[in-house]
């Protein structure tokens, strides 16, 4: 029972639930070892308060769902830490169902407000992110759902809203308090920011004739409304002023908040103090500094409740920015409910960009050996091939910038070393899960760009690529010498991409028939096909004696001659009335694939993109059909909607709702694109940014490494041309400089297109990267050969060092005065 405890999800807090609950899971997962581990439609949720319905499975294995999830009047918190909120996807910070139990006071002053209140909510659930889903006035439920938690529930603007609808309409006007300085604003805002607070209030009347002001914070369900009138003229005020005008200075750092009330008794709700030298900033990790935020400060509707924003009440002496290394200095996260743009930040955060999550091993930790194989290593190699240089002039000095040399023969060698250096990364030990995937994809991406664009010598050796029908004739070719049919050429290209879509496929028929058990065997059969594998296919049926449609099987995708027999049948059993019923639906589908028919195979399942390309392949086009024209037929039904879309293969590994969100995306997968450029003669293409951009290849938007070596050998073969990719050449920049190799990112800016229109680009991103990075390439001896050697002008290099000298001369300076 240790096992199975350990297993099982802790619940504490009276007045809460799950369903199922604790005694069913641990139950199933006796019965069932992992059951916890992917628990359908588990549910969270607190009596008279509601409840949390996560969608699909969930993992709850070892949760402490008291510290995860809580309920409170009309709102509900799922991981109130964010530093302890995990990836959006993972944990309980995931797609769900939200009902939450509204007070019956709010929700049945009046039967006519139903249509009022629904409203609201409506207003509400859009303003935090989540879609409305309905209201029963009832049960006094509102459910609603959402892709991903922070709080959700009602701000306290709508709570007083939903409540004070009807008296507003019967409310009438007071007068303004005859004493104006009731609220004592000497310890507020306007006196840290060195401003006359009588002069601000004058300025908020005049501006904010309606805002409402919160008399007692403490009390959330007590609001009182001062209707403020306009002023009818700021010199009243003025004339009386009995403050002398104050001298506007730089404003202190917000250092402090500290939460109170606005009677007279109390200092102010914002305090803003000037740092003393002598303290130091608190830190929260390695983030930064954070306010102590231990009351909630809403912001929303028109009520002026306390505000804390950092970078508002910094002013021009705070805004984000970036620092050395992918640090992003920003405010950080929203207080209060979500929304666009009615929410302020409290948090000033120093956050580093995870530039390095490519090289981190399982345990999070970056790895010197995934450094050398994932970033040095293909650059070396790229160094290695033949380049062209270009000698520039800019001004006194002289920048030799470069350019891969390759040619289309030698392009199936160039492939074949990348994809070897790629396996080698696979083999390093703690590589995570994760990155695996991306680098099969990486792989096979390499291959596809092997078969698609790289041309043969003479004289080449060809390897057997299978047995399939449209393969068997390259099996008994050995050599292809000058003699060779040109018109052959385009059919064993077409053979070689049937072999690697075949390869790129298998993983996706062999998770599907692992989920089949042996009564469905014509769905095996078919799962089979969809991946090529005919001879399996053939040896199932035959194994279940159904000799016929063995036969069958071992023409798939020949002669068209069998294509249409097989369809001439189906049609003659249509117009004679054969009931169709007295055949299996698997065995109909089997007919239907057979005869060409792929749609009507599909007809009520889906299946991955690159299956489909397959199947229009194999067996509905001509086995000498050209790959363009192939091509150009599958973009044809994804146009018109009937083809599946092309994800990238880390979503096609995802769920369906991923698959549909990023369809909206309109982002190929890297060998769609790669494909669209074999089907086309030329060499400028629209589609080229969307192309090489990180979402093509990778699930991490900030990975730029290999896309940029494909871009660089498809652009030296003369695939491509283009200079306006630069935000591929900045992004794998950024990426090597965050990680500490300053002088492979220099190599990668000589490889940056010279451009008319920015003469000065290589010289300025390269100076910038020697004066920022000075201290990295100046202490380390192979580095600062390396720049030598690429040609930097060393006056640059020496201007670096002398500047890095002189900060390094000040601060010591500073800090020998300062302990003095």
């Amino acid at each position: 029972m240790t096992e199975i405890e350990a297993s099982l999800p802790s619940l504490h807090s009276p007045g809460y639930y799950t369903e199922p609950s604790l005694k069913e899971l641990a139950a199933r997962e006796a019965l069932y070892p992992g059951y916890c581990s992917g628990v359908p439609d588990f549910t969270v949720g607190r009596f008279g308060y509601g409840y949390v319905k996560y969608l699909n499975k969930t993992d709850v294995r070892g949760l402490c769902l008291d510290d995860i999830v809580k309920f409170r009047r009309h709102d509900v918190v799922v991981y109130e830490d964010e530093n302890d909120k995990p990836a959006v996807g993972q944990g309980l910070n995931k797609a769900a169902e939200v009902v939450l139990v509204l007070d019956s006071g709010k929700s049945k002053s009046n039967e006519c407000r139903d249509d009022v209140l629904v409203k609201k909510l409506k207003q509400s659930t859009e303003r935090q992110g989540a879609r409305f889903v309905s209201f029963d006035p009832v049960t006094c439920e509102w459910k609603f759902l959402v892709e991903h938690f922070s709080r959700f529930g009602f701000d306290d603007d709508d709570e007083e809203d939903a409540v004070m609808d009807d008296a507003e309409a019967h409310d009438v006007e007071k007068e303004s308090p005859t004493n104006i300085d009731e609220i004592e604003l000497s310890h507020s805002l306007p006196a840290h920011l060195r401003l006359d607070p009588v002069k601000m209030r004058e300025m908020r009347s005049l501006m904010f004739p309606d805002e409402e002001e919160m008399e007692d914070l403490g009390r959330k369900s007590s609001f009182v409304k001062e209707h403020v009138r306009p002023l009818k003229s700021s010199a009243q005020f003025t004339t009386n002023r009995s403050t002398p005008p104050v001298v506007r200075n730089t404003p202190f750092p917000l250092l402090e908040y500290k939460h109170g009330n606005l009677d007279s008794n109390s200092p102010g709700s914002i305090l803003m103090v000037q740092q003393h030298k002598s303290t130091p900033l608190r830190t929260v990790k390695a983030q930064g500094f954070e306010l102590d935020l231990k009351h909630e400060t809403p912001v929303s509707g028109n009520y002026a409740h306390n505000i804390v924003d950092a970078g508002l009440f910094m002013g021009k002496s705070f805004r984000v920015g970036w620092g050395p290394n992918g640090i992003l200095v920003h405010s950080g996260a929203f207080v209060g409910s979500g929304g666009d743009h009615k929410l302020l930040s409290s948090v000033v955060k120093l956050e580093k960009v995870a530039f390095d999550n490519l090289v981190r091993d399982e345990n999070k930790k970056v790895s010197e050996e995934l450094v050398d194989h994932a970033l040095v290593s293909p650059l070396n190699f790229h160094k290695g091939i033949d380049h062209v240089t270009n000698e520039v002039d800019f001004g006194p000095y002289r920048l030799t910038l470069q350019k891969l040399e390759a040619n289309r023969t030698n392009l199936s060698e160039i492939s074949h070393q990348y994809c070897d250096i790629i396996e080698r990364q696979l083999s390093v030990p703690g590589l995570p899960s994760s990155n695996r995937l991306g680098l099969t994809h990486q792989v096979m991406t390499w291959e596809l760009i092997r078969v698609l664009f790289s041309e043969r010598e003479q004289k080449c050796q060809i390897e057997s690529l299978g047995a399939d029908n449209e393969e068997d004739m390259m099996q008994d070719i050995k050599e292809v010498d000058q003699d060779v049919d040109q018109e052959a050429l385009p059919l064993m290209r077409r053979a070689e991409f049937s072999y690697w879509l075949r390869e790129s496929v298998s993983y996706h028929v062999q998770n599907q028939i692992s989920s089949l058990d042996d009564s469905h065997y014509l769905q095996h059969v078919f799962t089979l096909l969809t991946g090529r594998q005919l001879d399996e296919a053939v040896q199932l049926a035959v194994s279940k004696g159904d000799v016929r449609l063995a036969c069958l099987l071992s023409q798939a995708g020949g002669s068209t001659l069998n294509r249409s027999d097989v369809a001439k049948q189906l049609d003659i059993w249509r117009n004679k009335g054969l009931d169709f019923n007295f055949i299996e639906e698997d065995r109909l589908r089997l007919y239907e694939l057979l005869a060409g028919n792929i749609h009507d195979a599909l007809h009520d399942i889906q299946i991955d993109w690159r299956r489909f390309l397959g199947l229009l392949m194999w067996y509905k086009l001509p086995a000498d059909t050209s790959l363009p024209a192939a091509f150009e037929t599958y973009k044809h039904f994804l146009d018109e909607g009937t083809a599946p879309y092309p994800v990238p293969l880390f979503i096609d590994e995802g769920t369906s709702e991923e698959v549909a969100s990023w369809k909206a995306d309109k982002h190929f997968d890297i060998s769609f694109y790669l494909m669209l450029l074999h089907a086309s003669e030329e060499t400028e293409f629209s589609f080229l940014r969307a192309m090489f951009s990180a979402f093509s290849s990778s699930p991490d938007p900030l990975d730029y490494h290999m896309i940029w070596h494909q871009r660089e050998v498809l652009e030296a073969v003369g695939v491509i041309n283009s200079n306006d990719l630069h935000i591929l050449d900045m992004g794998f920049v950024s990426q090597l400089l965050c990680l500490g190799k300053v002088h492979w990112a220099i190599y990668v800016a000589l490889h940056l297109p010279h451009r008319e229109d920015y003469p000065y680009l290589h010289v300025n991103l390269i100076r910038e990267i020697l004066f920022q990075y000075c201290e990295t390439w100046s202490s380390d001896e192979s580095q600062y050969r390396f720049i030598e050697d690429l040609g930097i002008p060393k006056e640059w290099m020496h201007e670096a060092l002398y500047e890095g000298d002189i900060l390094t001369y000040n601060e010591a300076d500073h800090k020998g005065k300062g302990n003095n």
